[in-house]
């Protein structure tokens, strides 16, 4: 019997081994070879002012650490460092150390907005057996993107978008067929457009905005049926928008291919993309009427068509609310703002500027102006004040209305405090420049006929010029 009562005894000790044991297998350390590529990687970081590397200190589990993921075992998986757009201070400067190659088991590599990496293309990324997701974006890479990118067939997303790469894009990518997202804007490439993109089949996002690719756009969207989100803008590419892009129509929902020197009528097949909510044409050569095929576009969000050479009429579209509209400087006489716009119950950016609209603004009602961020009318014939309309809006930052028959007091005008930009340049305004306009970051109320003591500003006197009779400092002293 005696025997028997050390059983608890005995059971007890077991499952106390068994914890220790337990939670000295939560407690290991991650991989030796991954806490040294980490660390070296840390060496190559010559500053770090928001502390992004501060936990990254030697003897600790790295698994533990910022930015660290640990996944099988004790092994690293995932390597997520990410600074925001506008918090300066979330940086990293240096280079990306060799040394990351240690880390084998990874499968996705993230710098993100550090902004100051720089050097030229990690090549230790070629070594990672297992790596499916390389997001270096925003940062300050540079040199060329080596062919032998092709080998690594895994990836899922090759994004390199916001460095400074240059020269061709490889014609290697065209072997990475498991891509699904290729992202290379924002860099300095070169040269044409790969025709073996179009092995890439399962690729939903295609976007090589913002560098200086030139050529033609290739003719080989029917290979690329998945794909949601088309960006080729900002670039130096010629020639019409090839007929495959029409293979898109059922899921593509962003086309943006403005800032170039596209040429032809904008074709009929656009009308059929039903799921489209981004549109932008801008800054082409386009020429001939917007086809009537748009106004089966429901669903669109922005559309964007200014700076080409379209001509009227302008179809009417059956939106059910607009958020961004641009058709500013083509060859338009739309007389008034289109019944679908006036009717959006929400839009934050309405620019129309030389479209031959003649009317009267404070005959214009617009069912919703509460949620505005900019309003460009420049260079129209409108005639009034703009009074009611800047009285309703919220959130207005920008209203520009230079080059127009606009006819009221300046200093009877009350400013959003959200306005940062105001252009009434080239009206018939009167009154004097009230102190509101010191709180503005930009200012244009030249050639009019206003009068009186200037307020103390900091704009230069082209913002004041042509005036009646305008005095005090940056324009001449009041007598």
């Amino acid at each position: 019997m005696q025997s028997l009562s050390c059983l608890p005894s005995a059971i007890f000790l077991s499952f106390t081994l068994l914890n220790l044991q337990y939670l000295t297998a939560k407690a290991a350390k991650c991989h030796v070879d991954d806490e040294s590529g980490l660390l070296a990687f840390k060496s190559g970081i010559t500053s770090d002012p928001s502390g992004m590397l501060q936990s990254w200190k030697s003897e600790t589990d790295c698994c533990t650490w910022n930015g660290i993921t640990c996944l099988v075992d004790d092994r690293v998986t995932a390597l997520y460092l990410s600074g925001q757009p506008d918090n300066r201070t979330q940086i990293l400067s240096g280079t990306i150390s060799s040394s990351l190659s240690k880390l084998q088991f990874l499968d996705g590599i993230y710098f993100l907005n550090l902004r100051h990496l720089s050097g030229p293309f990690p090549n230790f990324v070629l070594s990672l057996p297992r790596l499916l997701y390389v997001y270096i974006e925003n940062n300050k890479l540079s040199g060329r993107i080596p062919e032998s990118i092709g080998n690594m067939k895994l990836l899922n997303v090759f994004s390199l978008q916001g460095n400074k790469f240059s020269g061709p894009v490889p014609n290697s990518i065209a072997q990475l067929t498991n891509l699904n997202q290729l992202k290379l804007g924002g860099n300095l490439l070169t040269g044409t457009i790969p025709l073996g993109i179009k092995n890439l089949k399962i690729l939903t996002q295609l976007t090589l905005d913002g560098n200086q690719l030139n050529g033609t756009i290739p003719d080989f969207f029917t290979s690329l049926t998945n794909l949601f989100n088309l960006n080729l803008s900002h670039n130096k590419l010629t020639g019409k928008i090839p007929a495959s892009i029409s293979a898109l129509a059922p899921n593509l929902r962003y086309l943006q291919l403005g800032h170039n020197s596209l040429s032809g009528q904008i074709p009929d097949f656009l009308g059929r993309f039903r799921a489209l909510d981004t549109l932008d044409l801008s800054w082409n050569q386009f020429t001939g009427v917007v086809p009537e095929t748009f106004s089966n576009l429901t669903k669109i969000f922005n559309l964007d068509l200014s700076r080409n050479s379209l001509v009227d009429p302008f179809p009417a579209m059956k939106v059910k609310g607009i958020e961004s509209l641009d058709l500013s400087y083509n060859q338009f006489h739309l007389v008034n703002i289109p019944a679908w716009v006036t009717s959006s119950p929400i839009i934050y950016s309405l620019k129309l500027a030389k479209c031959g609209i003649k009317l009267k603004l404070d005959n214009w009602n617009p069912a919703e102006t509460y949620f505005y961020d900019y309003i460009d009318l420049s260079e129209n014939e409108i005639t009034g004040s703009p009074f009611k309309l800047l009285n309703r809006t919220d959130y207005l930052k920008g209203f520009y209305a230079s080059g127009n028959k606009l006819s009221f007091k300046l200093d009877t005008l009350k400013f959003p405090t959200t306005l940062k930009d105001l252009d009434l340049s080239r009206n018939s305004m009167t009154g004097k420049v009230p102190n509101a306009v010191s709180g503005l970051e930009k200012l244009n109320v030249s050639h009019n006929h206003l009068c009186g003591q200037l307020p103390k500003t900091k704009f230069p006197a082209s913002a004041f010029n042509g005036n009646d009779c305008l005095c005090g400092s940056p324009l001449p002293a009041c007598k």
